[in-house]
């Protein structure tokens, strides 16, 4: 594997299967995705990988970039599928990596098949601004992982949700300090390229699975999808934010029937 790509593993059903290429979130890694490899590598080729300073994508190349761009952390994506030759690939993401596969499809979209997007950001709510300003002015001041626990508490603050507020708490902590503060400052930035988002329909067969305690990012995507053709919306009941972990066997069955359609 070059140096210069992110880490990434493979499925390999065989040559002529169609590619599922996985994102997941800031402070998580491809770990996050274990429910889905068995269902999935039935039907596709898999791909997982961890973006960079993530995971085990944490070489010291990364650190020559004081700033983030979500255009740069697409790019590092596509490197990994021209390296394998993929020219045309499915594409599934959770929470922010849902932006970035949105960011893919409007760059790429000869090579976005269908998307998934899981948990969907696509317009941070009052409560989420003031929450991304607040963590901007202390990042420097409060341990990541403190700010990291308090926003998961708060996207996932019920019982049902603990499973995955802990496997996203236990990713963040292999991040660095510097890695959290660029990914959170990506973040902090992000909310003129939703605005685009959300008006702009990509053209690319979507299929939106949020959980019906999503509070946060779900109204959005509700309205998105009234005014986006290409997109549909799949609402699961007693489920949060992550429901490819809360809710894997509706999230598979579901997400495997729309790329087979797609």
């Amino acid at each position: 594997m070059s140096k210069d790509l992110l880490h990434f593993v493979t499925y390999v059903k065989d040559e002529t299967a169609p590619w599922v290429c996985f994102v997941h979130g800031a402070g998580g890694s491809s770990s996050i995705w274990f429910k889905q490899i068995r269902d999935f590598s039935k039907n596709f080729n898999v791909l997982l990988l961890d973006l960079r300073g993530h995971g085990k994508s944490k070489r010291a190349i990364y650190d020559k970039l004081k700033r983030y761009t979500f255009q740069v952390i697409g790019d590092d994506v596509m490197a990994v599928l021209d390296h394998l030759k993929i020219k045309k690939s499915h594409f599934i993401g959770i929470s922010l990596g849902t932006i970035i596969v949105r960011e893919l499809a409007e760059r790429f979209p000869d090579r976005v098949q269908a998307m998934i997007l899981g948990g969907a950001v696509m317009k941070l709510n009052i409560r989420g601004q003031i929450l991304m300003r607040l963590g901007f002015i202390l990042r420097s001041v409060i341990p990541y992982l403190l700010l990291y626990r308090l926003f998961a508490f708060i996207i996932m603050p019920r019982d049902n949700h603990k499973e995955s507020r802990l496997l996203f708490v236990n990713e963040a902590k292999k991040l660095y300090q510097k890695e959290f503060v660029r990914w959170f400052s990506l973040a902090t930035r992000v909310n003129p390229l939703l605005k685009f988002f959300r008006i702009k329909d990509s053209g690319v067969p979507t299929l939106y699975i949020m959980g019906e305690q999503d509070h946060m990012f779900l109204p959005s995507i509700s309205k998105l999808v009234q005014n986006h053709e290409s997109s549909e919306l799949l609402v699961i009941p007693d489920c949060g934010h992550v429901v490819n972990v809360e809710r894997p066997h509706v999230f598979n069955k579901e997400a495997i029937n729309y790329l087979l359609s797609a």
